[in-house]
């Protein structure tokens, strides 16, 4: 983490804490976050950044803030969905514009407006592979409305996220640790929980250690524990 690199509230994270935590490719952050180059037909082509991350740039190093990694999982979201990234660089241009945001996805409007935000997009690019998609709009839905599962709004936008199986033991927010993940009701780093755990040996023992149920202890074991074998 850098805290005085991000505004303060904004969570903090590297690409990879956030590659980590979304549990997809560090390089798929630093292409969508920091742009890229490719040769067509024998000439380099440049892509922008999709969005300017929370954090100011240093050098080549890419941090990140809490609403750029709700932003990451619906791009990764999309993509498994099978859009292709043009695709939806022109809808989240198109949401952008609609939703008034620069992190539309992170918001409470497209929560409620998402799929007809998202095909009015599409219906601006030109992606012949995405018209079979725009007849099962369906599909869209489902996959909006699984990606908010887990989140928690405050003023319109996404303030906190439930990482764990959408349980509220466990939750992303912010304004505690950074944006760490923590035990919801009582602050402590899952990480710490997991590596205490480890050390002593005992759930129990850790769970009366930080005067946290065993129940809290035991998820923040199986959460960690499901990051590292990511």
């Amino acid at each position: 983490m850098h805290e005085a690199s991000i505004p303060p509230g904004a969570g903090c994270y590297t690409a990879p804490e956030a590659a980590r935590l979304l549990k997809i490719p560090v390089l798929n952050i630093r292409r969508w976050l920091g742009g890229y180059s490719y040769l067509r037909d024998g000439e380099r082509v440049a892509r922008p950044p999709l969005w300017t991350p929370q954090a100011p740039r240093r050098g080549r190093q890419i941090d990140l803030g809490f609403r750029d990694l709700v932003e990451l999982r619906f791009i990764d979201a999309f993509l498994k969905a099978g859009l292709s990234l043009a695709t939806i660089r022109k809808c989240l241009e198109h949401a952008r514009h609609e939703v008034d945001d620069d992190r539309p996805f992170s918001t409470r409007r497209f929560q409620t407006d998402g799929r007809t935000i998202f095909f009015e997009g599409i219906s601006k690019a030109d992606d012949s592979a995405v018209l079979d998609l725009k007849n099962r709009q369906f599909v869209f839905k489902q996959v909006i409305a699984r990606t908010f599962r887990d989140l928690d709004f405050e003023n319109d936008a996404v303030a906190r996220w439930r990482p764990w199986r959408g349980k509220q033991s466990i939750v992303i927010d912010p304004l505690r640790s950074f944006g760490q993940p923590i035990a919801a009701k009582f602050g402590v780093p899952t990480v710490t929980l997991f590596e205490a755990a480890a050390a002593e040996g005992s759930v129990e023992r850790v769970a009366s250690l930080y005067e946290v149920p065993v129940s809290i202890v035991r998820d923040a074991i199986n959460f960690e524990t499901e990051l590292r074998a990511a």
